[in-house]
């Protein structure tokens, strides 16, 4: 049995959640089974069809809407914390060989659990899983534990410009 370790994609920079889908990609074309669990999204971002297109892939969000411009009421709470839960249930059980926690850490941040919440979920991780992390703002307990940090560092965007996100780009 191999070893899964645990990867974190952090950073002020574009890529966290465009890594760990390509990631998802390269593992389900080698036949590996993929659960990823967006975090603090509930917008139908264009990957939420993927499963229609990829076998083994699998995705699930655990947002609302997006509260980053204000504070997150207590729905965004209970749906982030039913999402620790699932994917607890999911790292124990040992059925999905990559599983991404696609931006945790803004849940971290924004308060909707807490870092020993994410802890203890992370403890039921069998040991063949591959566990993606992204978002940022990652904290210190988290890289201390990741076997692969990688920090996405915005040089230049062109939000800056105002392009909005573009379908099949940025959502």
């Amino acid at each position: 049995m191999e070893n899964g370790y645990i990867h974190i994609y952090t950073g002020n920079g574009k890529g966290k959640t465009t890594a760990a889908l390509g990631l998802s990609l390269r593992a389900v074309c080698a036949g590996k089974k993929v659960f990823f669990g967006q975090f603090v999204k509930g917008m139908k971002y264009s990957e939420v069809k993927a499963a229609q297109y990829l076998p083994n892939f699998e995705i699930e969000q655990f947002g609302r809407t997006c509260f980053i411009d204000k504070d997150p009421e207590i729905e965004d709470i209970e749906c982030a914390k039913l999402g620790i839960k699932e994917c607890g249930e999911i790292l124990e059980k040992g059925d999905y060989d990559l599983v991404v926690l696609d931006e945790l850490t803004i849940g971290l941040f924004y308060k909707l659990f807490t870092i020993e919440d994410v802890l203890e979920m992370i403890k039921k991780k069998k040991d063949n899983i591959e566990l993606v992390i992204t978002g940022r703002y990652a904290p210190d307990e988290l890289i201390l534990i990741a076997d692969l940090v990688t920090e996405m560092k915005e040089i230049k965007h062109y939000y800056t410009k105002g392009v909005e996100a573009r379908k099949g780009i940025e959502s």
